[in-house]
């Protein structure tokens, strides 16, 4: 595998407009999205079934900020989300949710479901 496609901790990367993309939000980017769209904490509560789920310009937003944060400038970022069709919501939301976990939880992708390899007690 090379290493185009690898992001750097607590971010994500993903294939969007044809081509791969880093996405990372980092303090700045949550900080723009909740003067737009309110509290960040409240989003992922939505993205989780514990509070209202996002709208899709709340979810687009999210994406490009995590596009900005990947080294993006934000005007390509708007206009590569802009340019992506209602089609591609389902998409973006799951890239979002995605993103926002990642954020919160870096190292939790590298953690084992089984804690017999963590060296935890084993299975029965």
């Amino acid at each position: 595998m090379g290493i185009a496609l690898d992001a750097p901790r607590g971010g994500l990367a993903e294939e969007l407009a044809g081509k791969p993309r880093v996405l990372i939000l980092r303090n700045a980017e949550i900080e723009r999205f909740e003067d737009r769209h309110g509290g960040i904490f409240a989003l992922w509560d939505g993205f989780f079934g514990r509070g209202a789920k996002p709208s899709a310009r709340a979810v687009r937003d999210l994406v490009a900020l995590g596009l900005v944060g990947g080294g993006m400038k934000d005007a390509e970022a708007d206009r590569l989300i802009a340019d992506m069709g209602p089609g591609d919501n389902l998409r973006l939301f799951a890239i979002a949710s995605g993103l926002i976990g990642v954020a919160f939880l870096p190292d939790a992708s590298m953690e084992t479901e089984d804690p017999a390899e963590a060296g935890g007690p084993e299975k029965k």
